[in-house]
């Protein structure tokens, strides 16, 4: 190897480790459109990894992986970003009364594979969970609803557990 290769090689791995530890996930996500979309629009309050920040918005490591295996949860995530989410949660023990806005500006699609990144790059849900589609995005959308009502209809889908 060249001093050159050897340079970039070691420049790559300082790079990944600084990514790391900032974090931002180490490996390409599957979704990688909505990745992009995530660190634009739901890093700033989730964290760059969706670990959440204390007594601003709550982590995305787990519920949302629980909320796809099930067409309540399913319609729970798309409900989530096309209307936002306010008032008191509790997640992994921990309160979290805020204000999540809507997103409902951008596309089905968009948004689809925000949810899809989330689901199985930062919360790794199991491998017989079908991802979501535009289309299950453009179903909520049909039935506008507020935050508030968003919360309730979290009441009975919010997984119990840790």
């Amino acid at each position: 190897m060249t001093a050159r290769g050897t340079w970039l090689g070691g420049l790559a791995a300082l790079l990944g480790g600084a990514l790391t530890a900032i974090g931002a996930p180490a490996d390409a996500p599957a979704y990688a459109q909505g990745a992009m979309s995530f660190q634009a629009n739901c890093a700033v309050c989730h964290g760059a990894n969706g670990a959440g920040l204390p007594s601003l918005a709550p982590p995305l490591l787990a519920n949302p992986a629980r909320y796809a295996a099930s067409a309540e949860g399913r319609r729970q995530l798309a409900m989530t970003v096309l209307y936002g989410l306010f008032g008191d949660i509790t997640v992994d023990d921990r309160h979290y009364d805020f204000r999540m806005p809507d997103f409902s500006r951008l596309d089905d699609a968009t948004l689809a594979a925000t949810l899809n990144f989330v689901v199985f790059d930062l919360a790794h849900a199991a491998g017989d969970v079908k991802p979501l589609a535009a289309a299950d995005l453009a179903a909520e959308r049909a039935h506008p609803v507020d935050g508030a009502a968003v919360r309730e209809h979290r009441k009975g889908v919010a997984p119990a557990g840790p």
